[in-house]
């Protein structure tokens, strides 16, 4: 084993993440503007302004969270109760919980356990009469298939809401992702590509959702109409001139942040390439993954104890690693194992077909594939060449270690 123990840079605290004298200098301004509310403030309009310029799309709005882009995404669409929704066995609960929120079905698609991302086909083996969106997560900052899965969408007539979460400035076909869909949304959660510690954004092409967008986050009120009024139910999602002013010095960052990730994450890949029994990201050709996290695919056959045992070894080196990602697929959460949602009424899965909550193991054997052999390394732009050379060294010396404790 590696002798001597390096400390990584974490996203967790400073150590790992862009904040500086620029997030002070422009919060003191907000601060000294006495205007924190975005309704008359103005670093979340430039925000707004800059990031739609970022990604070139028509409109982008910001709220108070990831969760809440997807939220505001999901009612922007305005699903029926009942309507059934399809997204990722593997992703965060913040992007399914919404589903719930707006009355309709989360109906669970397989994952190719390579990507660990939603395929065409997995998504059109979901579609059913009453099928109202598509989710794709891109995760990790991989894009998922975007060209097949928009061809699957248009020829069914279904919204795409793409959760970009993970993946600022990753592209699938040259594409930005964001852009792609119908609605993109973003998150600046800590330990995100750039952060405001809590915030989100949500974007679109389309003028009639953006202004679904805009009042959803807004409770709805038509602020600058002739005779506003609250048009329909929508909660405060507004974001705060102190977060819009830490978010614009970060978007700033955010092509260097992006860069750096890729450079030292493509140095790792070719350190590790050749090991047997470790597998480095699948990227589709074309397409640019931009390092939330950086995977590896553990061979239980060729690594003893595979992915839990490595992390093991991993962690004795100093270096924190997640096996699994998450501890099993979402669909076995209690939230939809034993849809505990509004009081005892078990609503909206009352109003489920069977087919779409039957969660039977059988149904998802890319999901159980691919949690079975992930571990999930760290990532951040702080990282150097010596942070790379001791991962890599240290997976070498972990692998071999597990071999010969065999």
């Amino acid at each position: 084993m590696t002798s001597k123990l390096l400390s990584l840079p974490s996203d967790q605290d400073h150590s790992g993440r862009t904040l500086a004298a620029e997030e002070v200098a422009a919060v003191a301004q907000a601060i000294a503007s006495g205007t924190l509310t975005s309704t008359k403030g103005t670093f979340v309009k430039g925000l707004e302004e800059r990031f739609a310029q970022c990604l070139d799309v028509r409109h982008a709005h910001a709220c108070t969270s990831g969760t809440a882009a997807v939220h505001i995404a999901i009612a922007a669409i305005d699903p029926d109760p009942g309507d059934e929704i399809i997204t990722t066995s593997i992703t965060d609960m913040g992007a399914l919980t919404p589903i719930i929120y707006q009355g309709a079905i989360p109906v669970f698609a397989d994952v190719d356990p390579d990507t660990y991302n939603v395929t065409p086909g997995t998504i059109e083996a979901c579609i059913s009469e009453r099928t109202r969106a598509i989710i794709v997560t891109h995760l990790f900052g991989n894009p998922c298939d975007m060209n097949g899965i928009m061809e699957i969408a248009e020829k069914h007539n279904l919204p795409v809401v793409e959760d970009c979460a993970q993946a600022y400035l990753a592209e699938a076909d040259g594409r930005l992702v964001g852009s792609i869909g119908t609605i993109g949304c973003f998150s600046l959660q800590q330990g995100k590509h750039i952060t405001t510690g809590e915030g989100g954004l949500v974007t679109t092409n389309d003028t009639d959702l953006a202004r679904r967008i805009f009042l959803l986050i807004n409770k709805a009120w038509g602020y600058g109409d002739s005779q506003p009024d609250h048009y329909f139910a929508a909660l405060n999602y507004r974001m705060n001139e102190l977060t819009g002013a830490v978010a614009l010095s970060q978007l700033d960052k955010l092509a260097d942040v992006v860069e750096s990730r890729i450079a030292t994450a493509d140095k790792l890949t070719k350190r590790i390439a050749a090991l047997n029994g470790i597998g480095t990201p699948v990227i589709r050709r074309g397409d640019r993954m931009t390092y939330w996290k950086y995977c590896l695919n553990v061979d239980n056959n060729r690594v003893p104890g595979g992915a839990v045992a490595l992390a093991g070894k991993l962690k004795d080196c100093g270096i924190a690693s997640a096996p699994r990602y998450i501890q099993k697929p979402a669909f076995q959460c209690e939230v939809f194992r034993d849809q505990r949602t509004f009081g005892s009424s078990h609503y909206p899965f009352t109003l489920a077909r069977p087919e779409a909550v039957d969660y039977s193991p059988e149904r998802f054997p890319g999901t159980f594939a691919a949690l079975d052999q992930v571990l999930v390394l760290p990532w951040n732009e702080h990282y150097t060449t010596e942070h790379v050379d001791y991962i890599a060294d240290s997976i070498h010396d972990s692998v071999d270690s597990l071999k010969k404790e065999q």
